[in-house]
């Protein structure tokens, strides 16, 4: 059986935590879209972890961590993970890299840092990984597999009309140093030194395992709002973020994938640019920024500080159906303690029509929250294992929100680690 975890909103919902937790019981983990332009962390045994490629499952030395074909792959960034990891005390993890997996260039991280830098105050609030430029490549058909690392001849013909093509825009839009294809060629030939003893045919892999029952989880990245066909285009990420693409991402069959984990945040939060109709701003969002996740509310990756805002129901129950979700695991609620009241955005007034749909980029960016307010709990919850033993005024929250969102709340995350779990029988 095939499980996914998703996100339901901006990302940064908490789905390294899950993901680690569902570990437990599976055979084999799988990221299956995006690079190292976002993070998950992981609070365990062995301590605390950013992860930005290797999939959430590493820490238990029963599983197989697989990097799939949909994967933008940081070669020298998966290494660096994979060698602190292991520094740390935890068991080298067995690691599977799909052959046809492509590679983020040393020039796609150059031409997202130039664009953006181009751009200025238009830019995209990219995390200036590559991302963009590597997936535009992937589709023009000019991109790198993780194959073409072990054909010497082919790979250096293809650098050097590829320089060719990028050295143009480098010298007359840009105005930056040319690329050197022998350079990029030497570098390559380190990072096959690197992947070589990973690289296989994954999904023939993950087929093998799918026939012989094996539990598999499909780790995603983001979140249903920053996918480039159904978020807050162009605001969005440039692989698709949905569990859907899961199965071609990893390469296994889309009816494989029997359950869908969407992760939603207790509170809202988001990084980089873009709509955001329930954010909060000033005293107000640095409080909950301090409080929130564990150390505060600031990007795995970047570091940068989180958007904040309350739960936003409109967004997430759209994030959830987008997704297919046959189960939501809420996160972060031990956060909220701290309040008397708790608003949530329950509709959006766009034009003084008052809506419960998510609607397209233009008329987002004039949506107004309309809020409602629960009382809050003003008490700890960390520790708590059952959920009748959370406060009622906390059960009362949850309630209202799966009720809102119209999918059921199966998993109630109070706290970072491991074992801060509450699972409710649906």
């Amino acid at each position: 059986m095939i499980k996914a975890v998703v996100g339901a909103n901006w990302g940064d919902e908490g789905k390294g935590k899950i993901t680690d937790t569902l570990a437990e019981k599976a055979d084999i983990i799988v990221r299956f879209q995006g690079g190292a332009n976002a993070g998950h962390t992981i609070v365990n045994d062995y301590g605390k972890f950013a992860l930005h490629t290797l999939p959430s499952g590493v820490f238990y030395s029963h599983t197989t961590s697989v990097i799939g074909n949909g994967v933008a792959l940081n070669i020298p960034v998966l290494k660096k993970e994979y060698d602190e990891v292991v520094g740390k005390g935890v068991p080298a993890p067995k690691l599977k890299v799909s052959d046809r997996a492509q590679m983020v260039m040393p020039y796609h991280i150059l031409f997202d840092q130039y664009e953006e830098e181009r751009l200025a105050g238009r830019s995209f609030g990219s995390t200036k990984s590559g991302i963009a430029p590597f997936y535009s490549d992937k589709y023009a058909k000019i991109g790198f597999q993780v194959n073409e690392l072990f054909d010497e001849e082919s790979l250096k013909e293809k650098l050097k009309n590829i320089c060719e093509t990028k050295n143009v825009l480098l010298e007359h839009l840009y105005h930056k140093p040319l690329l050197d294809p022998e350079e990029l060629f030497r570098e390559m030939m380190e990072w096959k030194e690197m992947i070589a003893p990973f690289v296989c045919d994954t999904s023939a892999f993950l087929w093998e395992a799918v026939q012989n029952g094996r539990e598999i989880l499909l780790e995603g990245q983001l979140g249903s709002l920053k996918d480039p066909d159904h978020g807050i285009y162009p605001m969005v990420t440039s692989s698709s973020t949905l569990a859907g693409y899961g199965a071609v991402g990893a390469g296994v069959p889309p009816y494989a994938i029997q359950k869908i984990i969407t992760v939603s945040k207790a509170y809202s939060s988001a990084v980089g640019a873009g709509a955001f109709v329930s954010e909060i701003f000033g005293e107000e969002a640095d409080e909950l920024r301090r409080r929130g996740g564990d150390g505060g509310e600031y990007g795995a990756t970047t570091g940068r500080p989180r958007r904040m805002g309350w739960y936003d129901c409109v967004a997430s129950r759209y994030g959830c159906r987008i997704q297919g979700t046959t189960d939501v695991a809420f996160t972060v609620l031990d956060v909220l303690g701290y309040l008397d009241e708790i608003p949530v955005c329950v509709a959006y007034d766009i034009d003084g029509k008052i809506t419960t749909e998510f609607p397209t980029t233009s008329l987002l960016e004039k949506a107004k929250p309309v809020l409602e307010t629960l009382p809050g709990w003003k008490c700890d919850i960390r520790g708590i294992r059952k959920y009748e033993d959370l406060p009622e005024n906390c059960r009362k929250y949850v309630e209202f929100i799966e009720e809102k969102i119209g999918f059921p709340i199966t998993m109630v995350s109070n706290g970072p680690g491991r074992n801060d779990i509450i699972w409710r029988e649906k």
